[in-house]
C-alpha cells in the first residue's frame, strides 16, 4: 500500500535526501555547462563571423563524446560511480578556466581571432572525452538511489533539473556576456561546477553492481549494444531522438537569427536560446502533477511531429516573439519526447548493464545534438541560413512518418 501512495506522490523521489544532493549538484553544474555552451556560440560567432565555425564547434565535442561512449559504458558499469562522476566535474573545472585564461586581455594581445577560436576548438574536444563518461553516469547514479517503483519519478524530476538549468543557464548566459563580457561569465560558470562538485561530493559511494564472473572489455561493450539492438521499444526511440533531432535541431543558428536577421542583441539571443527549455519546464511540471498514464509511444510520435513544424515556423519567422513561441513550443514537445525515452530507458534496463545502456543513450544524443549543429553549419553555408533550417523542420517530419511504419512496437508501447 505504501509502495502504491509512493508511486502516485509527485515528490516521492525528492524526499529522498541523497537524491536532493544529487538534483542540486546537478542544477549548479549544468546551469554552468549551458552558459558555456551559450558563451562558446556566441564567442565564436563574434571571433569569425562563420555560421560554419558555430556548426564545427559541434563536431569538436561529438567526435571524442560518440568515439569513447561504448568504452565509457564498460568503464561506467565496473566502477565506483561517485567517484567517476566528482572525476569528470573536477576536469569540467578544469576546462571553464582554460576558457577564463583564452578570453583574457593578455591572450587577445598574443593570438589573433582566429587562433583564439583553434584554441576553443580544443577545449571543447576535451569537453566531449569528459563528456563521454560524466553524462551516463547521472542515469546509473539516479537508479542506485531511488526504488524502482518511483523511477518514472525520478527521472521526470532529473529532466526537469536539467532543463530548468539549462533555460537558467541559457537565458543568464545570454544576460551576462551582455552586460560583464566573456571574461566575467566564465568566472562565474567556473564558481556554478565548484559548487555542483560541493553538492554530488554528499552522495554516498556507488559500487559496481556484481555480476558472475568477469567479461573481457569488447564483450561487455558488445552485450551492451546487443541488449539496446533487441529492445525493441528502446532502440526505436533512440533512432526517432537521433534522426529527428539531428535534422531539427535549429538551435545552432540561433545566434546567426538573433544577430542578423531578428537583431536583438546578446540578450535576445540568450531568450531565444533559453525559449525552448522554458517550454521544456512548464511541460515538465505538468507531467510531474499528471504523468502520461496511457498510448505513451503514440504521443510521442505526435510530439516531435509537432517538433519539426515548430522549427519550420521559426525559419521562416521575422518577428522576435513569433520565433520565441515556436521554439518554446518546441521545447514543450520535445520535453515530452524525453520524458518519455528516459522512462523507457530506466524501466527496460537492469542494474548490471545501465552504464553501457546509458552510454548508448549518449551516444545517439550526441550525435544528434552535436552532429546536429554541425549538420546546421554546412546547411547554412550549402543554402543559407533560414532554407536549412526549414529542410531540417521538414526531414523531422519525414523520420517521424518512417518511423511511424517502421517501428510499431514504439508506436504500440505502453508503460
Amino acid at each position: 500500500m505504501n509502495e502504491q501512495l509512493q508511486k502516485h506522490d509527485p515528490f516521492a523521489s525528492v524526499r529522498l535526501p541523497e537524491y536532493r544532493n544529487l538534483m542540486l549538484g546537478r542544477f549548479t553544474f549544468i546551469m554552468g555547462l549551458r552558459m558555456m555552451g551559450t558563451l562558446v556560440g556566441w564567442w565564436i560567432y563574434e571571433l569569425t563571423n562563420l555560421p560554419l565555425a558555430i556548426g564545427i564547434i559541434g563536431l569538436s565535442e561529438v567526435i571524442p563524446a560518440v568515439s569513447l561512449a561504448l568504452y565509457a559504458g564498460h568503464v561506467i558499469d565496473i566502477s565506483e560511480k561517485r567517484k567517476l562522476l566528482l572525476t569528470g566535474v573536477s576536469l569540467y573545472f578544469v576546462c571553464a578556466l582554460l576558457l577564463f585564461s583564452l578570453s583574457t586581455s593578455y591572450t587577445k594581445q598574443h593570438l589573433s581571432n582566429h587562433h583564439i577560436a583553434y584554441c576553443i576548438y580544443a577545449v571543447i574536444f576535451c569537453t566531449g572525452v569528459i563528456r563521454s563518461f560524466t553524462g551516463p553516469v547521472f542515469g546509473t547514479v539516479i537508479a542506485s538511489i531511488v526504488p524502482r517503483n518511483i523511477l518514472q519519478n525520478a527521472t521526470t524530476w532529473s529532466q526537469g533539473t536539467w532543463l530548468s538549468a539549462s533555460v537558467t543557464g541559457h537565458a543568464v548566459g545570454g544576460i551576462l556576456i551582455g552586460s560583464v563580457g566573456i571574461n566575467k561569465t566564465l568566472l562565474i560558470i567556473a564558481v556554478l561546477v565548484a559548487i555542483g562538485f560541493f553538492f554530488m561530493s554528499k552522495l554516498k559511494p556507488k559500487p559496481p553492481v556484481q555480476e558472475s564472473g568477469e567479461k573481457r572489455t569488447w564483450d561487455s561493450v558488445k552485450e551492451g549494444i546487443r541488449f539496446v539492438l533487441k529492445t525493441k521499444e528502446i532502440l526505436g526511440a533512440l533512432t526517432l531522438d537521433l534522426f529527428a533531432v539531428l535534422f531539427g535541431g535549429a538551435v545552432a543558428m540561433i545566434p546567426v537569427f538573433a544577430k542578423d536577421i531578428l537583431k536583438v542583441g546578446a540578450e535576445g539571443f540568450g531568450w531565444l536560446n533559453a525559449a525552448s527549455d522554458i517550454g521544456s519546464i512548464i511541460i515538465i511540471i505538468n507531467l510531474t502533477l499528471f504523468p502520461l498514464h496511457s498510448k505513451q509511444g503514440r504521443k510521442l510520435f505526435f510530439a516531435v511531429a509537432g517538433f519539426g513544424l515548430c522549427i519550420i515556423t521559426f525559419a521562416l519567422s521575422k518577428s522576435f516573439w513569433l520565433s520565441f513561441f515556436a521554439l518554446l513550443l518546441s521545447g514543450a514537445l520535445d520535453g515530452i519526447s524525453v520524458v518519455v525515452r528516459g522512462t523507457i530507458l530506466q524501466l527496460n534496463t537492469p542494474d548490471s548493464m545501465r552504464g553501457r545502456v546509458m552510454s548508448v543513450n549518449s551516444m545517439f544524443i550526441n550525435s544528434s545534438n552535436e552532429l546536429g549543429q554541425f549538420e546546421s553549419g554546412v546547411a547554412a553555408k550549402l543554402m543559407g541560413v533560414i532554407p536549412s533550417v526549414v529542410f531540417g523542420g521538414t526531414m523531422t517530419l519525414l523520420v517521424v512518418i518512417t518511423t511511424w511504419f517502421k517501428a510499431p512496437a514504439l508506436r504500440k508501447m505502453e508503460y
